[in-house]
């Protein structure tokens, strides 16, 4: 019985290994044109005029320059987000408006009660120096001119120079 059974399963494996076979030579083979002849030189310029040929490569259509844009700063990149095309200007409303912070800058700064405690303080703070006609807490930088070297200090600046064999200075007269 079990000679019986390996001859039928070696049956089955042998016809569909023909079948595949058979398959295999089935499939439509790949044709490519031939080139054109040349017409001969006395052709009229619509017969000499090239051929274009159908292979599958002329019709591939290829995507020109693609660059990749680095995310907004601490923003985790999400391709499905609403990106409003409209951008709204600065108004009054938005002069005012801040944020609500996250629970964790609330836990950082001490919980809510120290929040506001350290908010009227501040408040408080821009109240008196407006009274008061005070500078501001934070102050904007003002840039003060290079520093100049006084006549002494250039005429020793060109004295190590010339010891020094010149160091990029420009030749005395």
């Amino acid at each position: 019985m079990a000679v019986a059974r390996r001859g039928t399963q070696g049956a089955l494996l042998a016809s569909l290994l023909l079948t595949g076979i058979a398959q295999a030579q089935q499939a439509a083979p790949v044709t490519v044109p031939d080139p054109a002849p040349a017409p001969p030189a006395d052709a009229p310029a619509a017969i000499t005029a090239p051929v274009s040929s159908t292979l599958p490569q002329d019709n591939v259509t290829t995507l020109g320059e693609v660059r990749a844009l680095k995310p907004e700063d601490d923003q985790p990149l999400d391709l499905y987000r609403f990106k409003n095309p409209l951008k709204a200007e600065n108004n009054r409303f938005s002069r005012n408006w801040s944020e609500p912070p996250s629970p964790e800058q609330v836990s950082m700064a001490g919980g809510y009660i120290m929040m506001g405690v350290v908010k009227g303080v501040m408040a408080a703070a821009k109240g008196v120096n407006k009274l008061t006609g005070g500078p501001d807490q934070i102050q904007s930088a003002i840039a003060r001119p290079p520093p100049e070297l006084s006549a002494e200090q250039q005429r020793r600046a060109l004295q190590f120079c010339a010891q020094q064999d010149g160091c990029g200075a420009p030749p005395q007269k």
